[in-house]
C-alpha cells in the first residue's frame, strides 16, 4: 500500500519535478557548468535527477542547488495567485445552494482545478534534495580555509536537511499550502 501511495504521489507531483530539475538544469547552464544527463521525469527513486560537472567555484554549487526553491516557490505562488483569481473572481457558492453546471462554469471549475493542482505540484516539489545540501556541505568543508564567506552557505545546508527530514512529516505540503494561502491573501487584497 505504501509502495503505491509513494507511486500516486509521484504522478501526482510530476510537474513540480519537472519544474525542479529544470531549475537544476538551467542553473548549470547559466553558471557554466557542463550537464552529463537529465532526467525531468521518470518514476524510479530519484524521480528526477541532473547530472553536472563539478563546478569551479563555490558560488556555482550554491546556485546550482537552490535554483530550484527559488523558481518552484516563485512559480507556484504565481499559480495559486491564478487559482485564487479565478475562484474568487466566479464567486463562491453559499453552503447549500444549488451549482450551476453551465458550460462558462464548467470551464472555470477545470481552470481552477489545473491551476491549483499544478501550483500544489510545483510546491510540494521546491525543497532542495539531500544530495544537494550534501554538496554543498562537502564544498564548504573543503573551501572554508580558502574562502571563509562560503561558512554563510551552512544555515542554507541544515535547513535543506531539516526540511528534508521534515518532510516524512508534510513540511513540503504544509509549505504549498502556505504558498495558496498567501497567494490568496494577494488575490483578495487585488480585489479579484
Amino acid at each position: 500500500m505504501l509502495a503505491f501511495i509513494g507511486f500516486f504521489f509521484s504522478l501526482l507531483t510530476a510537474p513540480g519535478v519537472v519544474v525542479h530539475e529544470f531549475a537544476h538544469k538551467k542553473a548549470c547552464d547559466l553558471m557554466g557548468v557542463p550537464v552529463v544527463d537529465v532526467a525531468y521525469f521518470r518514476l524510479g527513486t530519484p524521480a528526477g535527477y541532473v547530472q553536472h560537472g563539478e563546478p569551479d567555484r563555490y558560488r556555482q554549487s550554491f546556485v546550482i542547488s537552490v535554483a530550484p526553491f527559488l523558481l518552484n516557490t516563485a512559480m507556484a505562488f504565481c499559480l495559486f495567485v491564478g487559482f485564487a483569481a479565478v475562484v474568487l473572481s466566479s464567486g463562491i457558492p453559499e453552503v447549500g445552494a444549488s451549482l450551476d453546471l453551465s458550460l462558462t462554469t464548467t470551464e472555470t471549475i477545470v481552470v481552477a482545478l489545473v491551476l491549483g493542482w499544478l501550483g500544489f505540484s510545483v510546491g510540494v516539489q521546491a525543497f532542495p534534495s539531500t544530495g544537494d545540501a550534501k554538496t554543498l556541505w562537502n564544498r564548504s568543508l573543503s573551501e572554508w580555509r580558502r574562502s571563509p564567506i562560503v561558512l554563510l552557505g551552512i544555515p542554507f545546508v541544515i535547513v535543506i536537511y531539516v526540511a528534508n527530514l521534515l518532510s516524512w512529516f508534510f513540511l513540503d505540503v504544509l509549505y504549498a499550502v502556505g504558498l495558496l494561502l498567501l497567494a490568496a491573501q494577494l488575490a483578495l487584497a487585488l480585489g479579484f
